[in-house]
């Protein structure tokens, strides 16, 4: 019998959907599609940090990465997605939902969370460190990360409720899901105000400990 999966040691290999994804080869067509967006990114990173977030426009970074305004749009539906957004919610999910079936959703996120966490400290530190620094910085950001502070709850709810079969979520899914983005959003948030001087996975497994300790007592 394997032993069970540590909540700080993610899988590896290809029963771990996380790192396949990131680690997975791509087609032509994909492989270009990266490059823009990345290059889109890299270039949007530079301009702010050389002149400000809120002085940087989309026509310059556009500009910047050689590519058309609209082209830009295609990548990123406004300029705060282009720091708030990343690909990853179909792994989460996957992730999640190869957990095993008896296992109680919280550990379950506990063990996904983190590896996510760490397949992305592994492959894209500095993009994350960019990214939670400037939503940290900069109001607007923060403000927006706030007000879609629910895109988390709904993908939590979405493993939960194809977990159980279920076409609607019940209430206790949607308190369940509402209180692990709540948590896991905090969580970002004061990673970031230490500039990423913790080790965020170390940060996220804290949070799940105090979660399961609430839920447990309740």
């Amino acid at each position: 019998m394997n032993a069970p999966q540590s909540a700080t040691a993610p899988p590896t290999g290809p029963g771990n959907p996380i790192q396949a994804m990131l680690e997975a080869p791509l087609s032509l067509r994909e492989r270009k599609k990266l490059k823009t967006r990345q290059t889109i990114r890299r270039e949007a990173y530079r301009l702010i940090a050389e002149q400000g977030y809120e002085n940087t426009t989309v026509d310059q970074i556009a500009a910047a990465a050689e590519v058309s305004p609209s082209t830009f749009f295609r990548y990123f539906a406004t300029k705060e997605d282009l720091v708030l957004t990343d690909e990853y919610d179909p792994a989460m999910i996957e992730a999640l939902l190869a957990r095993p079936a008896d296992e109680p959703f919280l550990r379950s996120c506990r063990e996904a969370v983190i590896g996510l966490i760490r397949q992305l400290l592994e492959h894209e530190r500095e993009e994350l460190l960019v990214r939670m620094r400037l939503t940290r910085d900069v109001p607007a950001l923060r403000a927006r990360m706030i007000d879609t502070g629910n895109e988390p709850q709904r993908l939590y709810l979405t493993a939960l409720t194809r977990r159980a079969g279920v076409r609607e979520p019940t209430f206790a899914m949607r308190i369940t899901a509402a209180a692990i983005g709540a948590a896991t959003t905090e969580t970002v948030l004061q990673w970031a105000e230490g500039g990423g001087a913790e080790d965020i996975a170390e940060l996220v497994d804290r949070s799940f400990a105090i979660l399961e300790d609430g839920f447990a007592g309740s």
